[in-house]
């Protein structure tokens, strides 16, 4: 039974994929896009986040360039937040939460920034014509205070005035690195970018994660030495978890097909380590998180030795798992990555999908109930809009300028 790259799988992911943007829209408040509860309504109490107003431009860019009315008012109102409340006009950069009142927290995050980076970049797609200045500022930042050319590798954090940064370093925040470089570079097509990608992809993925089964170490000292028990009293951690997440894990895998097919898009011969390594990285998360205690889904994080820690099943790993699982099938084929893709679609219509309140719910407890445990609440609709926009794509250009180029749908038959 065939799903990939067929109209009528399509037509069914276009569905969900309005049924979600519906439910994101409710997201929009003065400050830019609010923490949304699990009923579709503002958490005021939670302020507004920049990774959330970042992650939601770039979502309603997407839909935009697919012709959704309202999305296009949605992207104006992302960089209107970028461009006033979030932003520090005093010192640079972005604030990483405010609310009504003013500044929550003044530090400067990688990992939000990175989002900017991305939001920015997809934005630029939609033509809307302060997208290009935002994403130069944005560049400008990055430039300036979160890539280091000594280390050739993103650091991690500053502080409000970008005075001192972080004894730390973020598998974490690089991997979104690479998630927004590769569409910088398909927005401004400097090859620097790509090479920048690949940089970080080869220090995390190849050199480290490599030689340890594929168990990715996220946390890391100023000398990129794995920090192998970071937070291991706070394994729960939302964005630092200890251990290994193996959501990211598969997540790095996408991301390294899609640097695969930009290069090849280039003419170019990729490494050959970055399809091994995908194929490593999927098939390690599914070795040990996938129902490793008896029940289906992906725990949230697991030891060293590859035993569960945190079981709660959160939704953006299954999520990104199954963008994964069709980027492998594009390059290599194989029938087992849309069989992996079909289980994971029929867990999450069995567990995670919502039609009652909305959208899908963020986290499962070990026996597929709904927990709070690492998230309460549905934050944003990023991590779906993957899985249900990226099968029906190609895998180069990236997600945005591949919309709006006009190439939705264009593999199916």
């Amino acid at each position: 039974m065939k799903w990939f790259n067929t109209l009528s799988h399509n037509r069914w992911l276009e569905q969900e994929t309005d049924r979600i943007l519906d439910f994101g829209k409710n997201a929009a408040v003065p400050t830019g896009f609010g923490w949304l509860g699990n009923n579709g309504q503002i958490r005021s109490d939670m302020g507004t986040h920049l990774w959330i107003t970042a992650r939601m431009l770039h979502v309603y860019a997407v839909a935009a360039n697919m012709g959704r009315p309202g999305a296009y008012a949605l992207v104006e109102h992302g960089i209107n937040a970028l461009n006033g409340p979030l932003r520090d006009k005093q010192h640079g950069g972005w604030y990483a939460c405010v609310n009504d009142e003013g500044v929550i927290d003044a530090s400067k995050q990688g990992y939000q920034h990175f989002f900017v980076l991305l939001g920015a970049a997809s934005a630029v797609t939609t033509g809307h014509p302060k997208a290009r200045k935002l994403l130069d500022d944005a560049i400008e930042v990055i430039e300036r205070y979160f890539w280091s050319e000594d280390e050739q590798m993103c650091l991690e954090s500053w502080d409000e005035a970008f005075s001192k940064t972080e004894d730390y370093r973020g598998g974490n925040a690089n991997m979104h690195a690479v998630e927004a470089f590769l569409i910088v570079y398909d927005v401004t097509h400097d090859r620097k970018w790509l090479d920048r990608a690949l940089r970080i992809a080869s220090v995390i993925i190849h050199d480290v994660a490599r030689k340890g089964e594929y168990r990715v170490n996220e946390h890391f000292d100023t000398n990129w030495n794995p920090i192998r028990d970071y937070n291991i009293d706070n394994p729960a951690h939302r964005f630092r978890a200890y251990g290994g997440t193996p959501g990211h894990w598969i997540e790095w895998g996408r991301l390294m097909l899609h640097l695969r097919a930009a290069l090849e898009a280039r003419f170019e011969t990729p490494p050959e380590w970055l399809l091994e390594d995908a194929k490593g990285l999927f098939h390690a998360t599914i070795r040990d998180a996938w129902a490793p205690d008896g029940a289906d889904g992906f725990v949230y994080s697991v030891g060293w030795d590859g035993k569960p820690i945190v079981r709660e099943r959160v939704r953006w790993p299954i999520v990104e798992a199954m963008g994964t699982a069709y980027a492998l099938y594009t390059v290599t084929g194989e029938a087992q990555y849309e069989a992996w893709y079909q289980t994971w679609w029929e867990y999450c219509i069995k567990y995670l999908m919502d039609y009652e309140n909305g959208s899908w719910w963020q986290e499962l407890d070990t026996n597929n109930e709904v927990t709070t445990k690492v998230w309460d609440g549905k934050q944003d609709i990023y991590h779906l809009l993957h899985c249900l926009v990226i099968p029906r794509l190609p895998l180069a250009p990236g997600l945005a300028p591949a919309v709006a180029a006009g190439l939705l749908d264009s593999q199916a038959k």
